[in-house]
């Protein structure tokens, strides 16, 4: 199996070897309309970049588990908590290191960042059965605690460094959004009705990639825990970067915009109108769809003409041969055809983007009438959103029919939710808040509806992880497959 992944061990530093080059492509961009007339108009293109579904390459991971073990995570949270850690010991390897930091009224760490041998599980194991619980809630102490972990690193180079923060309260002490996470990727989990989600959720996506999840009281961590592992141990790219350069010599140009409704940061360069768009990492199979408008000139030509308004190049760390640009055209001439056609084949993909991100809004505004209770007006949105979905046709599109049943079931879901305003509380704003970061993120998040809702970001490893977690909560002593295990069982 070592030889089969070439593994190479390098002090602590665990790899798997091989070139980088070719792991993230860029898919030749999709446009809303198939041409634009002479005079001044709009047209829409789709920039996907996908990494490709590897199991022998990835990235080692750095993982800090920042854990809170205030006084309210007593009895069966703290039981969860601990499953969920002897879930995640148990499926790292020697490539992988893991770092456990405590927060109560002060931050404490555990244990150290250490490779994740034989010897290092048995250790963390027995660390994670001694957790207790009590004292305030310092979530600021804990993150910059486990920021500063991960700072310390001496080895980083083909590393990924992360956090899984939890807490099942409010912070008792400073405001933790007040740390900069920097280029870590901060993965949080809102543990019960007590929690204040809206926080967890500005922390995950003040950071690169990350993602807020909700833990309904009476479900358990290990299932939020183990999906995201499994992407984790699949990242083939980290810093992952899409940069659109604008072309304005020709003259057809007078303006290009990110389309919202995604959640990265993007930084522009007023001077040349560059765009740069920042993914972070992209787990095994992962994409990243980004919807670019732009407002043309009237043109000065009589005759029909390709008319190029962008140039588009993807980057990543470690790659050795510099992407070749992306030309964004569009066909200009006199006689358009319709500039809305949901039937057309250069239509459908963007379309399918277009109201993924526009359901993805619904849901956030909808939740904030919510948030403001004015449920009654959050209901009848979330109503006009659901015969929206029904009016979609994206005939035979790859995995339309599947995108359209998960929009479809989100919306009922949090529908039911909104019963009450009591239920709304509870339930409905940590599934509204993990829905909107799941979508502007274009990565999974769980919601605490136990999978009943499908997920369309959910990678196959990401799935095999959670019906693992699923069975070891069932039996903590079934044998569980390791992470190599998993690897030959995909490789064969």
């Amino acid at each position: 199996m070592r030889s089969l992944l070439l593994r190479m061990q390098n002090g602590d530093r665990g790899l798997y070897a091989g070139s980088k080059d070719g792991l993230v492509m860029m898919a030749i961009p999709a446009y809303n309309r198939k041409d634009v007339g002479l005079t001044k108009d709009t047209v829409t293109a789709m920039v996907e970049i996908r990494a490709t579904s590897s199991a022998a390459m990835r990235e080692g991971l750095d993982l800090v588990a920042v854990l809170d073990v205030s006084g309210g995570m007593g009895g069966d949270k703290i039981q969860s908590v601990k499953k969920a850690l002897q879930f995640v010991i148990m499926k790292l390897t020697s490539v992988d290191r893991l770092s456990i930091v405590t927060f109560d009224s002060t931050a404490r760490r555990l244990t150290p960042l250490r490779s994740m041998t034989q010897a290092a599980q048995t250790d963390l194991k027995a660390d994670v059965d001694g957790l207790a619980a009590g004292g305030g809630t310092d979530i600021k102490a804990g993150l910059e605690l486990g920021l500063a972990v991960l700072a310390g690193r001496v080895h980083a180079e083909s590393r990924t460094p992360n956090i899984f923060l939890m807490s099942d309260g409010q912070t008792t002490s400073g405001d933790p959004r007040e740390v900069h996470p920097g280029e870590v990727a901060v993965y949080t989990f809102g543990f019960g009705a007590g929690t204040n989600h809206k926080l967890l959720s500005d922390l995950a996506k003040k950071s690169t990639g990350g993602t807020y999840s909700a833990v309904p009281d009476g479900t358990n961590l290990s299932a939020p825990f183990s999906q995201l592992l499994g992407g984790l141990l699949t990242v083939v790219a980290q810093d992952v970067q899409l940069t659109l350069e604008p072309n304005t010599a020709d003259g057809d140009l007078e303006k290009m915009t990110v389309a919202p409704g995604t959640d990265y940061t993007t930084i522009t360069d007023d001077k040349r109108g560059l765009i740069t768009i920042k993914f972070g990492t992209l787990f095994s199979g992962e994409a990243r769809k980004v919807a670019v408008n732009f407002t043309l000139r009237d043109s000065d030509e009589t005759e029909e003409y390709d008319a190029t308004l962008a140039e588009a190049r993807h980057s990543y760390a470690g790659q050795k041969t510099r992407q070749s640009l992306e030309a964004i055209l569009i066909v200009r001439t006199p006689n358009p055809s319709s500039p809305v056609d949901a039937g057309a084949v250069e239509n459908r993909s963007v379309l399918a983007e277009e109201v993924r991100r526009m359901h993805a809004d619904t849901i956030n505004a909808a939740s904030l009438l919510a948030d403001d209770e004015r449920l009654e007006e959050a209901r009848e949105r979330i109503a006009d959103a659901q015969n929206a979905v029904e009016d979609i046709v994206l005939l035979d599109l790859d995995d339309g029919e599947k995108m359209v049943n998960a929009l479809r079931a989100e919306l009922l879901q949090l529908l039911a939710f909104m019963e009450s305003q009591e239920i709304y509380n509870e339930r409905g704003h940590p599934y509204a808040l993990a829905t909107v970061t799941s979508h502007g993120r274009q990565r999974t998040a769980a919601r605490g509806d136990e999978g009943e809702v499908m997920c369309l970001y959910a990678t196959p490893r990401m799935n095999a992880y959670l019906e693992q977690a699923k069975r070891f909560e069932e039996n903590p002593k079934e044998p569980m497959p390791t992470a190599d295990d998993d690897v030959e069982g995909e490789i064969s």
